[in-house]
């Protein structure tokens, strides 16, 4: 459920090194921006969009790659059989070469979900979207509230870099052992990103410590994702919890409800999905 640095699953991430923990804080290595030059100009912009891990070698790792997911939840018409439906996206999956997850609805029993992921986002264009122009999936009707967009992102101490941010989110979200699955957006409040880093740190800790213990026990396992400017609702995060155990999950939102971030700085949470995973598809082999 937490990397290896103790960032927690149901929370934004940690403070990068040398940043504070603001979502809007530059990655480290990042100059200050808006500083007034001589003159009272602006001084140029400068842009950095890396991800970063903790070093290797001697050397911090970066890279401009990260993996985009979306979640989808629709509705079958009256007269519909779900269980066909999530077999018929499956398989037009399967023909698209896109891999993804199609899950059954706890709280509906008409209704599924799906979770596709790729590094270029054209392919929820290309690939994704086609899919749903057939006949034979026409009957479903999406729920346009539950829909998710988001981007893998480093807290800047992963060890391995490239495995956290483009592996490790396929590799949890296609676990046959972990069909259980909670997702939910969240907002964390202005205010927070008011307080001073450290401040900032010590409330992101006790977060994290939480997070830490669930996750050492093979409770829960998380997929995060930032979706600053992709939501609809103007979230920041998204949340994917899955496990073997659905309980597990949702005690580790109630254990959360009570730490500072929570309950006083985020601001907007969910609406949740609560789904039991019945048709998994790997990406094709590579050539």
């Amino acid at each position: 459920m937490t990397s290896s640095t103790g960032h927690n699953p149901s929370g934004p991430p940690p403070a990068k090194h040398g940043a504070s923990a603001s979502s809007e804080t530059p990655k480290h290595g990042s100059p200050a921006v808006g500083r007034p030059a001589r003159g009272g100009a602006p001084a140029p912009t400068t842009v950095d969009i890396n991800e970063y891990g903790a070093e290797r070698d001697g050397k911090r790792q970066q890279m401009d790659r990260r993996l985009f997911m979306q979640f989808l939840v629709f509705d079958c018409a009256p007269g519909s059989d779900p269980v066909d439906a999530a077999q018929g996206i499956a398989k037009a999956l399967e023909a698209a070469g896109s891999p993804g997850v199609v899950y059954e609805d706890v709280n509906d029993p008409r209704a599924i979900a799906l979770l596709t992921w790729a590094e270029d986002p054209a392919h929820f264009v290309t690939k994704v979207r086609p899919i749903f122009r057939g006949v034979e999936l026409a009957h479903l009707t999406q729920r346009p509230s539950f829909t998710m967009f988001g981007r893998t992102y480093s807290s800047g101490y992963e060890p391995d870099l490239e495995y956290w941010i483009i592996r490790r989110p396929e590799e949890t979200a296609l676990n046959p052992d972990w069909p259980w699955a909670v997702w939910y957006p969240l907002r964390r409040s202005g205010e927070f990103a008011k307080l001073e880093g450290r401040e900032q740190g010590k409330i992101l800790r006790e977060h994290a410590v939480i997070g830490r213990a669930y996750g050492e026990k093979g409770m829960a396992h998380d997929i995060r994702l930032a979706c600053h400017g992709l939501d609809t609702n103007d979230n920041e995060f998204i949340i994917g919890l899955v496990g073997d155990n659905l309980h597990r999950l949702s005690h580790v939102v109630q254990t959360m409800r009570k730490t500072t971030q929570t309950s006083t700085y985020i601001t907007q949470m969910g609406p949740f999905f609560v789904g039991h995973a019945v048709h998994r598809v790997a990406p094709p082999a590579a050539d």
